[in-house]
């Protein structure tokens, strides 16, 4: 883990250099603005890693505003980074082939100076964009059938959310209007398929997160698996908190309900990066005489899909992915996952990749939308 993070911070700061550099380069005319460029660049670039480590001394509001601006730098630097580079390939290209016309040549920092506002402006109508789509979960709706064996119902009305992460930026109105379209949809069951925290339970009390869990409505109940968030913010925080809001948290372990159908949930695989235990294996959680009935397991990292196949799960709900949040960043998630969103079906097992609802880092989305999934499922006999 340490090993990552090292890693993970030398990449930050180069990306953020590289950034830095052009843009100080595109203010050579204007040299007086140059040291308030600095400084605002170094609090933003560093103000979501200021935040988290600082939540625990600071008022909530002060962690709001700082979070709200770190945050949504990850996004602005992702366009930046991408429109530099495209901008110095071009550079590249002129120097092999002289292709910029006079103008650019003769005026060559103004230029430079329109360069960089044109890329600014651009990126901010992509964030500004991708923010509105954000605030805006959409139902999708999914008719499956899978083997009855000895469940006794005939249909089920299931739904499904992931990826909340809950937080200052994914907070009380988007939960709200979540549960209020999973009401809308009069579900028999629900499912929660891990990382609906993404902060200290402290801090979403602190933002009355969370009331809205108690509006929601089924008939068999509200079930949860845990993801990454759950063991970075805590394993033992969110657990309560989860549960303190009347969700059903599932972990390594599952449930029959009486109407004859089986809920599993394991832990996600990162557990052992962060508690130093491993997750159950999934035929550890599930036996033979388990396998009459129909399985639906929450699992959401998707990566081993086959294990589900091998032990008979009916329906295998993920999330994670995100499918890259932010495009292109989708192409990379596809490339990693067999499936990066969406339906798939192996034999007799089907899956559901979600893309999830909330956000994690910038509340932005340009690289899928945010959905709740209505499963119409039918047990055939």
């Amino acid at each position: 883990m340490a090993l990552f993070f090292s890693i993970f911070f030398l990449v930050y700061s180069a990306v953020n250099y590289y950034i830095f550099i052009r843009g100080w380069q595109a203010l050579e005319g204007f040299p007086h603005l140059r040291i308030f460029y600095l400084v605002i660049f170094i609090f933003t670039a560093f103000a979501y890693i200021a935040a988290k480590f600082a939540v625990s001394y600071i008022p909530v509001y002060i962690y709001n505003i700082i979070l709200w601006i770190g945050s949504f730098w990850f996004a602005f630097m992702l366009y930046f980074f991408i429109s530099i580079i495209l901008v110095d390939l071009l550079r590249l290209l002129n120097w092999q082939l002289n292709i910029f016309p006079q103008f650019i040549k003769e005026h060559y920092l103004l230029t430079k100076q329109i360069t960089a506002a044109i890329i600014v402006f651009i990126s901010l109508v992509i964030i500004s964009a991708g923010y509105i789509n954000t605030r805006n979960p959409r139902i999708k709706t999914l008719n499956i059938e899978t083997a009855k064996g000895e469940c006794k119902l005939n249909e089920l009305n299931a739904v499904l959310v992931s990826d909340i992460h809950l937080s200052p930026m994914d907070n009380k109105s988007l939960l709200e209007k979540i549960v209020l379209k999973i009401n809308e949809l009069n579900p028999d069951i629900i499912f929660f398929a891990g990382d609906i925290v993404d902060d200290k339970p402290v801090v979403l009390y602190g933002n009355k997160i969370g009331a809205s869990f108690f509006k929601l409505k089924s008939k068999y109940g509200v079930y949860a698996a845990t993801g990454n968030h759950e063991f970075i913010t805590g394993i033992k925080e969110a657990e309560k908190y989860i549960e303190n809001h009347r969700i059903k948290l599932l972990r390594d372990s599952l449930i029959k309900l009486d109407e004859g159908f089986i809920i599993a949930a394991r832990d996600d695989r990162s557990k052992k990066n962060f508690t130093g235990e491993d997750r159950l294996p999934l035929n550890k959680i599930i036996n033979e005489s388990d396998k009459k009935y129909p399985i639906i397991l929450m699992d959401h990292t998707p990566f081993g899909l086959e294990e589900a196949e091998k032990n008979g799960v009916a329906l295998q709900l993920s999330g994670h992915v995100h499918h890259g949040q932010l495009f292109p960043l989708n192409f990379i998630t596809s490339m990693i996952y067999e499936k990066s969103w969406g339906y798939l079906k192996k034999n007799k097992t089907q899956y559901y990749v979600s893309c999830g609802a909330g956000t994690w880092g910038p509340p932005v989305r340009t690289g899928s939308y945010p959905e709740i999934i209505n499963f119409k499922i039918k047990f055939i006999p």
